[in-house]
């Protein structure tokens, strides 16, 4: 730390970005880095210049999430652990930042020690899960990046000390390991299928993990589509050839749409899980009720950390079903333990990739921008519909 630092503030618990309160000497006001002149926000302290850039965010969700945990976590370290503010911060500041995020210390206070994540409000809430492995390192640290960029083009600062880091080319592998094989995608859906129907409240839950992992596997959605878009936005039309297929439309990451072939077996699936839930067979033009229902609460979409911890909750238990298989299971157990939500997209993409024409899988994910005239292309489209529906299943055994 520089011999200029500042004795850090230290209050009984870390308080999120929402309800931090900086101190004076540590606030920006004064920051060594401010730029002179009028800035073009209105902002004169660091917290109100970085909640002036995740405004930009706020018509998407998903980034404005990512985005808020890696300034809250810089401007908690300014404060509690390295003694500046963030308009005070150098290149060597963000080199003794880059090994904080390797190893938060001390760990009761940096690091969640709760078995489930702790609302933000709670005593219990921490900014990391775990300490941060080098991608997600590179992430942070690009966000940041991202923010300092702004913060310069805005006025307020008048250097970015990131721009100096040196940034090491990364060897990206031409293939993805993060994605589950047909064996391993086989014994998830064994789990689900034998998830415990009991009593009605069982019944439900059941309904709602294998509804979730159609969406997931089929439709190849992200968990924020999964949250943000509505049963409405599955509709029918009919093709070229006379046929009437079903579609579903998402709104995705940056606010893009795309449309995904809803299979047979998808509306199959559909209209399972609205009969589990004493809904009409298949939802109407304007249905606002979410893709993925709570067990209590009526319409109220689910947040994004309750579907992740579900999609976590069946790999941990399948995972342990299989090494109750054996020490033979113990390579598959530790790969599905592994997995997240993001890992049943990729698998999605693998598995459409092993059958079907690598333009129709692109659009599927929405991996590139479809252009304007393809609203009009609609024999093509009904191709890729029907490559999905005939190579891409789900496989439920009942």
């Amino acid at each position: 730390m520089s011999s200029l630092s500042v004795t850090p503030v230290v209050f009984a618990h870390l308080e999120p970005l929402d309800g931090l309160a900086l101190p004076l000497h540590l606030s920006g006001e004064r920051g060594r880095n401010r730029a002179q002149g009028l800035p073009q926000v209105a902002a004169n302290d660091d917290r109100s210049a970085v909640l002036a850039w995740l405004a930009r965010y706020k018509e998407s969700p998903a980034t404005l999430a990512s985005y808020r945990k890696e300034a809250e976590r810089l401007l908690l370290w300014c404060v509690h652990q390295h003694g500046k503010a963030l308009s005070d911060l150098t290149h060597e500041d963000f080199l003794a930042y880059e090994s904080f995020l390797e190893d938060p210390q001390p760990d009761d206070r940096w690091v969640m020690q709760v078995a489930q994540k702790a609302p933000r409000s709670s005593p219990h809430w921490r900014p990391f899960a775990k300490p941060l492995d080098r991608q997600s390192q590179r992430q942070a640290l690009s966000i940041l990046n991202s923010l300092f960029n702004w913060l310069v083009q805005a006025g307020y600062l008048a250097g970015n000390p990131l721009a100096l880091r040196r940034r090491k080319s990364v060897a990206r592998p031409a293939k993805t390991s993060r994605f589950l094989p047909h064996d391993h995608w086989a014994q998830v859906r064994a789990t689900i299928e034998s998830l415990p129907k009991g009593t009605p409240r069982l019944a439900l839950q059941a309904a709602r993990y294998r509804w979730l992992f159609s969406l997931l596997y089929i439709g190849g959605l992200r968990i924020s589509e999964v949250c943000n878009n509505s049963m409405g936005d599955f509709y029918w039309r009919r093709g070229a050839d006379g046929r009437e297929r079903w579609w579903l439309e998402i709104r995705g990451k940056g606010e893009k749409t795309r449309v995904i072939p809803a299979t047979d077996e998808l509306v199959s699936e559909l209209m399972r899980y609205r009969k589990s839930n004493d809904l009409g067979p298949l939802p109407r033009e304007g249905d606002s009720a979410p893709l993925l229902l709570p067990l209590i609460g009526g319409s109220k979409p689910m947040g994004r950390s309750a579907v992740h911890e579900l999609v976590k909750t069946i790999f941990r238990e399948t995972a342990a079903r299989l090494r109750a298989l054996g020490p033979d299971h113990e390579a598959a157990a530790a790969h599905v333990e592994k997995a997240s939500a993001h890992w049943m997209r990729h698998t999605a993409g693998t598995h459409q990739s092993d059958n079907m024409d690598l333009k129709a899988v692109r659009d599927n994910l929405g991996h590139a921008n479809i252009s304007t005239t393809s609203i009009y292309v609609h024999t093509e489209d009904d191709v890729r519909h029907d490559q999905t529906t005939k190579a891409h299943k789900l496989g439920w055994s009942v």
